[in-house]
């Protein structure tokens, strides 16, 4: 066991949050806030330059890289630290994005401090740290298989949510329009729906995608 702190990494485009962060945690003994950066192509440079533990990862940075693209990033490299996700976002999309990326732990922005802490040294020791409500969303998904939307399927209602046609979600997921044509059908079937529209209204009831 060694008495070296836990070397950390936050990542969020918002300012006042890296600082309040830094804030935190540098008030815990065992923790070395390393940097903070306001991208997450940042993040991706810096972890495979700089000795690190964990990165505190934001999932939305703009128009710029997802802070679940920059988390398969990071933890392809052999010896890279752990990537724990702290959001506002708590939809299925952004979870198993997440998850899928390699993130080890999961928390959102309203969790207490003492939670934050106990996530960052479970994360730094290999372990999930995955929040109760986010725990509690994956095993609905678990334990409802068959009315679980796919993760292409939230990907192509999240872009009906956003306005986009048949067309320009085509285009944007590289699919033919027969096969986004398909996965609406499947959606409607799983969400008890027959429009786009109640097919959103449902999805964005239950916390599948963000509107």
């Amino acid at each position: 066991m060694t008495d070296r702190p836990i070397r950390i990494l936050i990542a969020d485009d918002h300012p006042v949050v890296r600082a309040g962060l830094r804030a935190i945690l540098e008030l815990e003994h065992d923790f070395e806030v390393v940097a903070d950066v306001p991208t997450a192509e940042e993040a991706v440079t810096l972890a495979a330059e700089t000795p690190l533990d964990v990165v505190l990862m934001d999932l939305q940075f703009g128009d710029r890289m997802l802070g679940s693209e920059a988390t398969a990033k990071i933890t392809a490299v052999a010896g890279a630290p752990r990537v724990l996700i702290l959001t506002t976002f708590g939809t299925d999309a952004d979870i198993v994005a997440a998850i899928e990326a390699g993130a080890t732990g999961y928390l959102l922005k309203d969790a207490p401090t003492e939670e934050l802490t106990a996530a960052l040294r479970t994360a730094a020791a290999g372990k999930s740290a995955i929040a109760p409500t986010v725990a509690l969303r994956l095993m609905d998904r678990v334990r409802q298989p068959n009315a679980v939307l796919s993760r292409r399927e939230t990907e192509v209602l999240q872009l009906v949510a956003e306005g986009l046609s048949n067309v320009a979600i085509a285009k944007r997921l590289f699919l033919s329009q027969a096969t986004v044509k398909s996965h609406l059908a499947h959606i409607y079937t799983k969400l008890d729906v027959d429009s786009r529209t109640a097919a959103v209204a449902a999805a964005t009831a239950r916390g599948v995608i963000r509107r």
